[in-house]
């Protein structure tokens, strides 16, 4: 497994620190400072991945949850089609994902979040990188990945999945196909968007943005139909540079 230290020339300002108001001069810059040592950390590890699917989903759930066993063949098959499968890194859904990915001789990477709890690289990753801001991490999930499938979660996954259709709806990224897995789990979200387009605060179109479903089958196909061709993705070489001490 390959990891990037969260180390750096420039000691992490906390991110709760910086959220509560005004710092001087010198403490505003040191954090964006940071954050950008931060973004370049992850292009570095990232640059080589290849086309991703990004996995969200709980970082709670055991291996003989059922939600657990259903991300873990969608790593797997994701992996068949040709894509690298990168998760936040973590237990749960993101261990399931990239364990499926792993068995099936696919790339498995993570974008890890540095929590006093819950929070530790899974033992599936080929690679994976320590964050300490969750906008950098989030970013990061973003930028590399041509699909996003939305496993059973909680708040954190609610803001990922939110983040991702925002993001989609304004055009600030290309229209790649979500995937809500899950129906039963997620019925009360679903019927929370249609009365938000019944009173007009969102469009009926927007509730095209996604594919709900409980078929891992739908799910890839839904994917590859609408990614591969799409975008003409392939794995196209890439040398890493010597001179940036760059690892492929």
């Amino acid at each position: 497994m390959n990891s990037i230290s969260r180390t750096s020339k420039y000691a992490p300002v906390e991110e709760s620190y910086f959220l509560e108001g005004p710092r001087s001069r010198r403490e505003e810059f040191r954090f964006t400072v940071s954050a950008m040592t931060e973004f370049i950390k992850g292009f570095r590890a990232f640059h080589f991945i290849g086309p991703s699917v990004t996995v969200f989903g709980s970082a709670r759930f055991k291996p003989d949850n059922e939600y657990y066993i259903m991300a873990r063949e969608m790593g797997s098959r994701l992996s068949k089609i040709g894509f690298t499968v990168m998760t936040g890194g973590g237990p749960g859904i993101m261990e399931a994902a990239n364990r499926g990915a792993k068995e099936a001789g696919g790339k498995s990477v993570g974008a890890n979040i540095i929590l006093p709890f819950e929070q530790k690289p899974n033992p599936y990753l080929d690679k994976y990188v320590n964050f300490n801001y969750f906008f950098v991490r989030k970013v990061l999930l973003l930028k590399y990945s041509y699909a996003f499938v939305v496993m059973p979660g909680g708040a954190g996954t609610m803001d990922e999945l939110f983040e991702t259709i925002t993001l989609i709806q304004t055009g600030k990224i290309s229209n790649f196909p979500v995937v809500i897995m899950g129906k039963e789990y997620w019925k009360n979200l679903i019927e929370l968007l249609e009365d938000f387009s019944a009173k007009g605060t969102i469009s009926p179109d927007d509730l095209k943005l996604f594919l709900l479903t409980d078929s891992v089958d739908e799910a890839v196909k839904h994917i590859e139909l609408n990614t591969i061709g799409k975008y003409k993705l392939t794995r196209k070489p890439r040398t890493p540079s010597k001179i940036l001490r760059e690892r492929s």
